[in-house]
Order: structure tokens, then C-alpha cells, then sequence
């Protein structure tokens, strides 16, 4: 917010990319950018000039929305802008552009705003404390949703403060007493107590969060190419006991290497309920289920193993590539009951 009373907020959306007409100098630096607009802008209409000037295909996963004292306010969207002057309005993760009211509405918090507007419309801290409490996001899984809430009053320069979706407690800030302290930062999580659920999200290891964790996923990933590739050889050229099971480890090596490579790409695994639904990929949908397949063979796996070794049908290396096979399955689905990945 600056002293004009001008505010933005950010949130992140899904945009299809698409060609558009002329060429328009980009956005070199996003914060910058979004700097100098409360810098240099006092309405909503100085902020639609502004924008319109640039290309912001560097926001293609953001929706951005700016309002004004006279409760005006601007939705900025990588390829459209839209200036609205209803008294309510609900926005979620979704551009609005291009998505119905049908869609949006299955959306169940974007639901209960809606819902709880219809029923009443207030502007006390109370009313606007409760509409912001049904709207938070809590996941089951590990307990991460909405990070931070904020209710602004533009006219008094007031913002109010919630940190992880526990609304009773609040910091409140006055905008011209931060303005005279001069350039400064806050660590957010040290202005409120200590909150459980973000404290065990902190130590919740991903591949995102953890270069060691992300660094052995990928090795995995190459090493179960590499075992999928030298059983397929092995398989083709020579013909020995239990030679199905070359065939078995090669197929299973090629699709576990390509779902550890999607737990090193797709961070919402980590956070959503099991089996993970990709909006964009039934690839990437149909492989949530290879936890629980693992899952279902690996006894028989490492019996085929004890077989093989027992009976030494198949060549030194061959048979202690299988061994190290193993290990590797066995270590990834302890990963994978810690990311709570299985379905059943």
C-alpha cells in the first residue's frame, strides 16, 4: 500500500500462453516493477496506463489486482486489464478472463466467500477477521495452506496482520509510522508465537526444499534409467532361469525413473492428497499410482532376489545389479511413506 491508499495483491494462477500483436518492451525486474507503480500511482486507472505499456508475459503465473480508496479496483492479467466497481468482489487462484463463474465456483473456498457475501456485508475487523477465516486454506497432509492474511483499511492506513491461518492472534501496522522508520525488514514468523503446524511444515524435507534430498532423487532417477537400460540388454541376449523377471525390473525401472523425475519437477505432490491429480498432465496423474504398485510387488521382488542369488542362474554383475535395485526401491519407499504417497 502506498499513501495514496493504493494497494495490490498477488496471487498465482494458471494463464495458457498465447502470441499477441506488437511488440511491447518486457518486465526486466518484477520487483521493480511492481515498486515503481506504488511509487508513481495513486489510482487504478495511473496503474492500467502504466502496465499496459509493457509486455508481462514474466507474470504468466500471477494475477495481480490493485485497489483504490474509492474501492475501485484493477485486475492485471499477463494479457488483458480490467477496472471494476462492484461493492463486493471475490477473487481466488484463477484468471478471470478465462474462467467461468461455473468454474470458479467449484473452487470451494473462492464457494464460501461468495456465499458468505451474499449473507452479509460489513466492514468491521470482526466480519472481515470471519470472511477471511472460511477462505484460508488448511491441507490435511501436512498442514500447509494460507501463509499469510492481511485486511487493509485504505482510508486509515492500517494493514492487520495474520500469520498461518490462526486467526486469533494479529500484528496491526500504521503505514506512516513504517514509512518514517525508514528502509527495513521483518522476519514475520518472529513478530507471532510460535505456531505448530508451520513449525513441523519447516522441517518437512521435498526435493524443492532440500538440495541434498533433490540431488539424490535425480541420482535415483539416473540410476534406475541406467539398471532399466542394462536389464533390457540382458534380457535380449541371453536367455537364463527367471529371465521374465529382467523384463519385469527393466519396465519397472523405466517408470520409476520417470516418477522420481516428477518428484524432482512437481512440487505440489509433496502437499496434496494422495494420488495426486495433475490438472494439466494424465501422465503425470496415472504415475501417482506407482507407489502403491511398488509397494505391492517389492516382496516378491526380494524373494525373486534371494532366488537368483541362491541359485546364481544369472551372471555376477547381472545378479548384483538386481541387489542394488532392490536397496534402491526399499530406500524410495520409505521416501515415499515419509511424502505420505500411497493411496491405500
Amino acid at each position: 500500500m502506498n499513501e495514496s491508499g493504493l494497494s495490490f495483491s498477488r496471487l498465482a494462477s494458471f494463464i495458457p500462453r498465447h502470441r499477441t500483436k506488437g511488440k511491447k518492451p518486457p518486465i526486466l525486474n518484477q520487483t521493480n516493477f511492481l515498486k515503481h507503480i506504488l511509487h508513481s500511482c495513486r489510482t487504478v486507472e495511473e496503474v492500467q496506463r502504466y502496465v499496459s505499456q509493457f509486455d508481462r508475459s514474466t507474470f504468466m503465473e500471477d494475477v495481480l489486482i490493485y485497489i483504490e480508496k474509492s474501492g475501485k479496483y484493477l485486475i492485471v492479467e499477463p494479457y488483458s486489464t480490467q477496472i471494476g466497481y462492484e461493492n463486493t468482489y471475490v477473487l481466488s487462484n484463477f484468471c478471470p478472463s478465462i474462467t467461468s463463474q461455473k468454474e470458479a465456483l467449484k473452487l470451494n473456498r473462492y464457494r464460501k466467500g461468495i456465499e458468505l457475501l451474499n449473507s452479509k456485508v460489513d466492514t468491521t475487523l470482526v466480519f472481515l477477521r470471519s470472511l477471511s477465516d472460511s477462505m484460508h486454506v488448511c491441507r490435511p497432509k501436512i498442514g500447509d495452506g494460507t501463509l499469510l492474511t492481511s485486511i487493509w483499511n485504505l482510508n486509515d492506513g492500517k494493514i492487520h496482520l495474520y500469520f498461518y491461518h490462526d486467526y486469533r492472534k494479529s500484528r496491526t501496522f500504521d503505514l506512516r509510522d513504517e514509512l518514517q522508520k525508514g528502509d527495513h525488514l521483518f522476519s514475520i514468523d518472529d513478530l507471532f508465537p510460535i505456531n505448530a503446524e508451520f513449525e513441523k511444515l519447516g522441517t518437512y524435507i521435498t526435493t524443492k526444499n532440500t538440495v541434498w534430498m533433490m540431488l539424490s532423487m535425480m541420482a535415483f532417477s539416473f540410476i534406475l534409467f541406467f539398471l532399466a537400460v542394462c536389464f533390457l540388454i540382458s534380457f535380449m541376449r541371453k536367455k537364463d532361469q527367471n529371465n521374465y523377471v529382467k523384463m519385469l525390473l527393466s519396465i519397472l525401472g523405466f517408470v520409476l525413473s520417470f516418477y522420481v523425475f516428477i518428484l524432482c519437477t512437481h512440487q505440489n505432490i509433496f502437499y496434496f492428497p494422495a494420488p495426486y491429480e495433475d490438472r494439466f498432465s494424465k501422465l503425470v496423474s496415472l504415475a501417482a499410482y506407482v507407489p502403491n504398485i511398488l509397494g505391492l510387488i517389492i516382496l516378491p521382488l526380494i524373494y525373486w532376489n534371494f532366488l537368483v542369488m541362491k541359485a546364481k542362474s544369472w551372471t555376477f554383475i547381472t545378479r548384483n545389479l538386481f541387489l542394488l535395485n532392490i536397496l534402491i526401491y526399499v530406500i524410495l519407499l520409505c521416501f515415499f511413506l515419509y511424502w505420505r504417497l500411497f493411496w491405500f
